[in-house]
């Protein structure tokens, strides 16, 4: 099909928005996580929205409703465990994802008929977003984009150096808060256009691309934003024309990206 016939449906150009909403926060907040060495949370949020959509579609709620304050809490707690405890955050992370993880398995072995909605979550559809969802990727992407903007300098300290940061009087706890429930409130949004199973890919992948060719830390954090931003055009255009699942085709896109920067550096992979 002709791309200029795809892009009159409304659909499409839903898709193509909210995607390249999404793509943006995700690079841009995946590279603080990657730094932080919190790249797994995306991955422990997505398994515990996987509880919480379950949750939804059992009491016959809207999933995303029940999904973004549950999601939330479970970043909040997260981070409470990793600070206020002998315990490391990927240790914290997995306690909550599988937990997330169980609690959806019981629901989906209790109830009839809800195996097929959970699958649409489980993999996503970018294609079948409302548009109330695509004014919520807007608006967070560009909050998210501005408060980076804005507090780019603390944010940088409190990234690479947090106990000079504290000594600065830059208050690292609030910005460590912040950025776990941005990192929920991504989650949530990126559930519905590559799934439960993929959505930490996005927040991984343009990053790490991004840091093996990059020099500095606003260049990595452009060129990460560009690859996600491209990865995800290309994706749902290719999905689109040879018909294949549209997450899923956006992730094997991000990754072809990679493979690619790795071999201009001549990376054995």
């Amino acid at each position: 099909m002709d791309l200029f016939v795809l892009l009159q449906y409304s659909f499409v150009q839903q898709a193509f928005v909210a995607g390249i909403c999404v793509a943006a926060l995700c690079a841009a907040i995946g590279l603080f996580l990657i730094l932080r060495k919190m790249s797994l949370i995306g991955d422990g949020l997505s398994h515990v929205s996987f509880g919480a959509i379950a949750l939804g579609l059992f009491f016959g709620v809207f999933p995303l409703y029940v999904a973004l304050p549950v999601t939330l809490l479970a970043a909040f707690f997260i981070l409470q465990l990793s600070q206020k405890t002998k315990m490391y955050s990927d240790a914290a992370i997995a306690i909550v994802s599988s937990l997330g993880v169980a609690l959806g398995v019981i629901l989906v072995s209790v109830s009839s008929g809800l195996n097929l909605s959970l699958f649409s979550y489980l993999f996503g559809n970018i294609l079948t977003i409302t548009s109330f969802e695509v004014y919520c990727a807007i608006f967070f992407a560009a909050a998210t984009l501005i408060a980076i903007i804005l507090f780019y300098q603390d944010l940088f300290y409190a990234t690479f150096d947090p106990e000079s940061a504290r000594a600065a009087g830059i208050k690292v706890e609030w910005i460590n808060l912040a950025l776990v429930l941005v990192t929920a409130l991504t989650v949530v949004l990126a559930v519905r256009m590559v799934g439960v199973l993929l959505v930490s890919a996005l927040l991984v992948i343009p990053p790490v691309g991004a840091l093996q060719v990059s020099r500095g830390f606003k260049q990595t954090l452009a060129l990460s934003v560009a690859l996600a931003v491209g990865a995800m055009v290309a994706g749902i255009f290719l999905s689109l024309l040879i018909d294949l699942p549209t997450g899923a085709t956006i992730v094997v896109v991000n990754f072809a990206v990679f493979c690619g920067i790795l071999a201009l550096k001549k990376i054995p992979i």
